[in-house]
């Protein structure tokens, strides 16, 4: 597959994504980015910004299968994977069990607002996320490819939620945060929601079109000055550790691990492909630097104190580290 090639479907995907969501031009690149990565995201969020339209209009323009999971205090994980059921013949005869398929057997699944469950379902998430495949009955079920899991949480109301466990959380490739649109965006928004106006979603691609895309993303060239740039911007996240500036063991507790670095050259390598060129520059690593460090970066209390957040902390290691 030729770069132009590439660069034609994400253009085509973008713009179909941004005929049906307005105010949201960061998330959806980011969005793209991760999916054509091979990459799973968490999407936080107040309420009614569109988290769940932009789920749903992705998996249409993609020509992607798609499910959606409202988490609640009382889910099984069962809800999620799908669950045995013995069945007798119609003779009468025999009985024997048949595995039915839950939710997760979708090319794109919405977990959504994935805080509000226990952390005994959360974590029937974390095989499919990781081996694209679920056990149940001794059996082991392949999901479709490709898979993406894109949860949401609500930063809001946290009374009676689970947060997810550092473990869970490092799976997902990006957080993209969710922000309220501008003023004309809103203005925009209410022109397209309160008329008879319903925007067409045409498919620009499909499944099988997909698995290629994210084999060329990782024949991207990644030189060697930049590999170590990736592991010195990881490594200072980590407080106490060689290279940590002051800041860090001030308001961190805990850093990025491996996983971190490896998301930050998948990610880098999407976004030149995207911007046409085949070798990834430090520019393509510093835009997905806040949606692959943010989560992964534990404030303390002193931090907090102070009113400063992950993506604060990330911003000031991109202008420190070099």
């Amino acid at each position: 597959m030729q770069l132009a090639e590439f660069q034609n479907n994400f253009q085509a995907a973008h713009a179909a994504l941004s005929k049906v969501v307005l105010g949201h031009a960061a998330a959806l690149e980011h969005l793209l980015v991760a999916l054509f990565a091979d990459g799973h995201v968490m999407l936080t969020g107040v309420p009614g910004l569109g988290r769940t339209l932009l789920v749903k209009s992705a998996a249409k323009v993609l020509g992607l299968s798609f499910n959606r999971v409202q988490f609640t205090p009382d889910l099984l994980p069962t809800d999620i994977t799908g669950t045995e059921v013995l069945q007798e013949s119609a003779d009468c005869r025999t009985r024997s069990f048949r595995f039915f398929k839950g939710p997760i057997f979708a090319n794109l699944v919405l977990a959504d607002e994935i805080n509000r469950t226990p952390p005994k379902t959360q974590a029937a998430l974390l095989e499919a996320m990781q081996e694209i495949q679920v056990t149940a009955g001794g059996e082991r079920y392949d999901l479709p490819r490709p898979f993406f899991v894109l949860a949401t949480q609500n930063p809001i109301e946290q009374e009676g939620t689970y947060s997810l466990p550092e473990a869970q959380l490092d799976r997902f490739m990006f957080q993209i945060n969710v922000d309220y649109p501008n003023q004309q965006e809103e203005l925009e928004v209410l022109d397209l929601t309160t008329t008879s106006y319903k925007p067409e979603i045409v498919p620009v691609l499909g499944a099988e079109e997909i698995l290629p895309l994210q084999a060329l993303v990782r024949k991207v060239i990644v030189s060697q000055e930049l590999k170590e740039y990736v592991v010195r911007l990881v490594r200072t996240t980590r407080p106490g550790r060689e290279g940590a500036p002051d800041f860090v063991g001030k308001w961190v507790s805990w850093g990025a691990g491996p996983r971190a670095s490896q998301n930050l050259v998948l990610g880098a390598k999407a976004w030149a492909l995207l911007n046409g060129r085949h070798e990834v520059n430090a520019a393509d690593v510093r835009f997905v630097a806040g949606p692959v460090l943010g989560h992964r970066l534990v404030c303390n209390f002193a931090a907090e104190a102070e009113g400063i957040s992950s993506s604060k902390v990330v911003q000031k290691l991109l202008e420190t580290v070099r």
